[in-house]
């Protein structure tokens, strides 16, 4: 399988990257908080750019790509930190009005077995989706009896408790679940990489400029382990995460099942360490409200539990060798 990207799939990342930067602000996370963690400007220009139409078919409006630039869009998205539910906009889009442009926020929980369901950036949401073994479900967001969870782990990932989740309006079957289960873990493995790139980034950066004894700490052998092992595990959880994708829209290339449990087992994996290790290539700086690194650390601790977390994720691989 040729992962090398061509022209096209370059430009695509390169205009995301480019959107990101002008578009989103990630370095405020107190200014999001009082709006669910939800910029509805920049949520409005990703919408513009075709992010969440990005896979639908272009006589439907949309931009009429695969899951493997997908991938690459996400992964971009990541990089940035760019908060709120993206993915499960864009695996709304097409089927709940207003989604494909960005016009509205649309959340996904799975319906949980026992206990309350937790609902992530619950104030900014316009539509609320429910997966479970029998399908999707839609549920209103203002006729949820919500607590807020108070401090929560990622300040740009606000959460609710729900105790008692209804059951909703049916939107489609237990196989279309199965399906947004194994696109949405394709790209929530792409966030992972793209947080666990640049928090490679950040502390090759960092390394480099700060110094101690008169000489940069990215020449002592310490930090330059740290370094090394974090672009190691980002480019093992890129090419799995790429082969997510390929497999994804070629079935016959693999297993997508396990092609995606593995994506997002080394993707989360690689999210969290590196920004335990970006922390402590900065040091004290790392931990400072002020500074951006603690962002990368915390959101990625959100996105490993996602679409049943690390250890399903390690059983699914484990049952299928």
């Amino acid at each position: 399988m040729n992962f090398d990207l061509d022209d096209d799939e370059r430009a695509l990342q390169a205009g995301i990257r480019d959107l990101c930067r002008s578009e989103t602000n990630p370095d405020h996370p107190r200014a999001l908080e009082a709006s669910g963690g939800v910029d509805r400007d920049s949520w409005g220009a990703l919408g513009t750019a075709g992010v969440f139409a990005l896979r639908l078919p272009e006589d439907g409006g949309g931009v009429g790509l695969a899951t493997t630039q997908a991938v690459l869009v996400f992964e971009e998205l990541g990089r940035a930190n760019v908060p709120g539910p993206l993915v499960a906009t864009h695996l709304a889009a097409g089927l709940i009005d207003g989604a494909a442009q960005g016009q509205i926020c649309v959340g996904l929980v799975e319906r949980p077995a026992t206990g309350p369901a937790v609902i992530e950036n619950l104030a900014a949401l316009d539509a609320l989706v429910v997966l479970d073994e029998e399908g999707v479900w839609s549920v209103p967001p203002d006729s949820l009896e919500a607590e807020a969870v108070p401090a929560p782990l990622d300040p740009l990932t606000p959460v609710h408790r729900v105790e008692n989740l209804p059951q909703g309006e049916s939107l489609a079957a237990a196989e279309d679940a199965a399906r947004w289960r194994l696109e949405g873990g394709a790209l929530t493995a792409a966030l992972c990489v793209g947080l666990a790139t640049a928090a490679t980034d950040a502390a090759v950066a960092y390394a480099k400029e700060r110094h101690q004894f008169d000489r940069p700490i990215g020449s002592f052998q310490a930090v330059k382990h740290l370094c090394a092992d974090m672009l190691v595990r980002a480019e093992i959880a890129r090419a799995a995460t790429y082969a997510a994708g390929a497999i994804l829209d070629d079935p016959s290339a693999g297993d997508p099942v396990r092609a995606v449990a593995s994506a997002l087992l080394l993707g989360a994996e690689a999210a969290y360490a590196n920004g335990k290790d970006c922390i402590q290539v900065h040091g004290g700086m790392g931990f400072t409200w002020e500074g951006r690194v603690h962002l990368y650390l915390k959101r990625a601790t959100v996105l490993r539990t996602q679409f049943g977390g690390a250890a399903e994720q390690a059983e699914t691989v484990a049952a299928a060798l």
